[in-house]
């Protein structure tokens, strides 16, 4: 098998060595099974390995071999121990590019590899205080979106702001890293009925699942069934089991304020009412699509254009939903957003997830699964969840639809 100049002269070891780093970070930074799977084998390709993969979302085993060698005589296996992927499309478009130079001869293997571990440092205090503020605009613009009254909004944003700084305290504690859902749930319900108890009526479900909405599992549920459709079984089930219980922690956290709430003496103000003229849903859509550029940690140059998919996808969502029906509009959305993924990944030869990944976030159902949960833990009647699980399971099964028909139509240039 021939191999790209530059790479003709590193030893077996280093090919590996290089192959296992660019699979680590693609791992981390949020691919699916059947994607990161597919990238390594094509890495392998290229520098003159056979690879067979095995991944699944926190951990993989890559089984090599050196096919100008006698069978079993280059056998090597590296079993890795990671921890979920997380959405990073700035170090997932340096990986790719990193990975697109070494196969090319662009650049030596010893070099790819320098690059590729320079990607792991560390956020700095601006990313860091990005991060933070991200979650405070996202959950503030979400609640916008459901045109939810002023004091709703600026609670959402208040409690986002909060959340972030609990996953910025357990980023670096796994002890509580473990509780930080059931701990952001906890803060979320008892702050929301603060707010309404002693200063104003709230929607207080809906701003509670709003201030949450950046820890709901809504894109892990999506993935999952993708994998479990890609014949990915073991990897879709976990990963199906990760976002479930995610769910459970959340529900778990603010159905616990709720009861301190009552203990304490607290009655909450609750109203349905949603007064916002046009104008503020469209601020909001704005304002949502730039917090998921800073959320997902988009590079500079691309923040227009993660911000044109996020818009994008609601858009097609929402006009698509009022003609169609909901679950019609969220078909078209993630089909028009996969397809065009895949048009930029071709033209453009980078990472089709600068388009697909924000263009399918605002579709995702964690949000409907959640409060579907909420509503059972509530008023503990098995029928009283029902209607918002089965409209969780008709949106997720409608953005699978779109994912599965938007690649077939136009195929991915490459596995990401």
């Amino acid at each position: 098998m021939s191999t790209p100049h530059g790479t003709t002269t590193a030893s077996y070891a280093e090919r590996i060595a290089f192959v296992v780093e660019v699979a680590e970070h693609l791992h981390a930074y949020g691919t699916t099974t059947q994607r990161l799977e597919g990238a390594i084998e094509a890495v392998s390709r290229k520098l003159g390995l056979e690879c067979e993969p095995w991944a699944n979302p926190t951990g993989m085993i890559l089984s090599f071999s050196d096919p100008t060698r006698p069978a079993g005589e280059s056998d090597t296996t590296r079993v890795i121990r990671t921890g979920l992927g997380d959405t990073h499309l700035f170090k997932l478009c340096e990986a790719d590019r990193i990975a697109e130079d070494v196969m090319a001869g662009r650049t030596g293997i010893a070099g790819g590899l320098a690059e590729l571990r320079a990607l792991e440092a560390g956020t700095g205090l601006r990313g860091r205080v990005m991060q933070v503020l991200g979650f405070g605009l996202a959950s503030g613009a979400v609640a916008g979106l459901l045109r939810l009254p002023w004091l709703d909004i600026a609670t959402a944003a208040l409690i986002g702001l909060l959340i972030g700084l609990i996953e910025l305290a357990s980023s670096q504690r796994p002890r509580l890293q473990e509780a930080s859902e059931a701990i952001a749930g906890i803060v979320a319900g008892f702050v929301a009925i603060a707010v309404a108890s002693l200063i104003g009526p709230l929607n207080l479900n809906t701003v509670t699942i709003a201030a949450l909405i950046v820890l709901l599992p809504g894109m892990s549920l999506t993935n999952a069934v993708n994998e479990l459709t890609s014949r990915h079984l073991v990897a879709g089930t976990a990963r199906f089991a990760g976002a479930l219980t995610t769910i459970l922690k959340l529900t778990v956290g603010t159905v616990i304020a709720f009861s301190i709430a009552t203990w304490a003496g607290l009655e909450p103000q609750v109203r349905a009412w949603r007064p916002q003229p046009d104008w503020v849903e469209w601020g909001a859509m704005v304002a949502a699509a730039f917090a998921f550029a800073m959320l997902f940690r988009a590079a500079r140059r691309d923040y227009l254009l993660v911000m044109l998919a996020a818009m994008g996808g609601y858009l097609v969502s929402r006009h698509g939903g009022q003609a169609f029906g909901a679950p019609a509009g969220v078909f078209l959305a993630a089909f028009v957003v996969t397809a065009a993924g895949n048009v930029y990944a071709r033209l453009a030869k980078r990472p089709g997830a600068l388009i697909r990944v924000p263009g399918i976030i605002m579709l995702v159902p964690g949000s409907l699964a959640l409060r579907g949960v909420l509503t059972l833990m509530q008023q503990q009647d098995l029928g009283a969840g029902q209607e918002a699980a089965m409209a969780a399971l008709n949106t997720l099964m409608a953005v699978i639809a779109g994912l599965i028909f938007g690649n077939l139509v136009v195929s991915a240039r490459r596995n990401l």
